[in-house]
């Protein structure tokens, strides 16, 4: 059994993690077709946990209690090896402790599990942060899943929509280098629907921080199609790299970017979680692929 990997069968589907940032890397259909991206030179990840930031920092800093620590986009838990807790033919489990290595970036305990588990069509992502010290623990939590677009070789990029469970009329938000512009701008979802264009991303990622739904389904008229569903997470990330990357990332988040007049005490960020001591906090998603 490789330490580095594990890779789950369920009756449609089939998963691979790796112990690198605990990340999900391959994620197969009933045929065989990989419909998670490839790490290509366009984006070297596949689906990396965004922890304990989601976004960025305003000048990439940290402040608390009067230090300042180095804290880059969206944490650090993408670029730690995780421990191995459990591993079985349909599930396995890892964990993150804080360490020196955290505690100069980041001066908080933590433990940080994340589990996954295969089952039909479907695969469980459930992460849970415990706070493990004495004071306020905050946090943001992310997952980045990039899906090949297109699913089906065949078909084109237009032809993909996203659908989402209910009518999201409100607002979105962009971002000015990597952090929350202060005006929301209007939606381009219209009613359910979010009809998918190299041209939306132009302007980095749209993020739904008002997010109605709970699930919303990646599909063509044809080809395989994927539903994704939350729980726990409060906003909703959609991006693909400008410039025609193949790949469509669907951000389940709690917490986004600073906003670009924000530059305070880290646990007056706005979007965090703040977690007493010695208490948990679970949050989840799942992936179902529909043939």
């Amino acid at each position: 059994m490789s330490e580095d990997s594990h890779t789950m069968q369920g009756k449609s589907i089939a998963a691979t993690i790796k112990a690198h940032g605990a990340e999900l890397c391959s994620l197969k259909n009933a045929q065989g077709d990989e419909l998670l991206w490839q790490a290509g030179p366009q984006w070297p990840r596949h689906a990396p946990l965004l922890f304990p930031i989601v976004g960025r920092l305003k000048n990439d800093k940290l402040r608390h209690r009067g230090k300042v620590y180095p804290m880059t986009q969206h944490g650090f838990a993408r670029d730690h090896r995780f421990e191995w807790v459990s591993r079985g033919p349909n599930s396995c489990k890892l964990v993150l402790r804080d360490s020196e290595a955290t505690w100069a970036r980041y001066p908080f305990a933590f433990r940080l599990e994340i589990a996954y588990r295969v089952e039909g069509a479907a695969l469980d992502v459930e992460c849970e942060i415990t706070n493990s010290g004495e004071e306020m623990l905050p946090a943001s939590l992310g997952g980045h899943p990039a899906f090949n677009w297109p699913l089906h070789p065949g078909l084109s990029k237009r032809a993909y929509m996203l659908t989402f469970s209910d009518d999201e009329p409100a607002p979105i938000r962009r971002l000015k280098d990597g952090l929350m512009r202060p005006q929301p701008e209007p939606t381009p979802v219209r009613g359910k629907t979010l009809s998918l264009s190299e041209a939306l991303f132009e302007d980095d990622a749209v993020i739904l921080d008002q997010l109605a739904s709970r699930s919303v389904r990646y599909a063509a008229d044809r080809g395989p199609s994927i539903e994704m569903s939350w729980q726990g997470f409060r906003e909703l990330g959609v991006w693909s790299k400008p410039g025609g990357a193949p790949f469509l990332c669907i951000e389940p988040w709690h917490g986004f970017a600073s906003p670009s007049d924000f530059d305070g005490e880290f646990s007056d960020k706005p979007g965090l979680m703040h977690i007493p001591a010695g208490e948990s906090r679970s949050l989840g998603y799942r992936i179902r692929l529909v043939s």
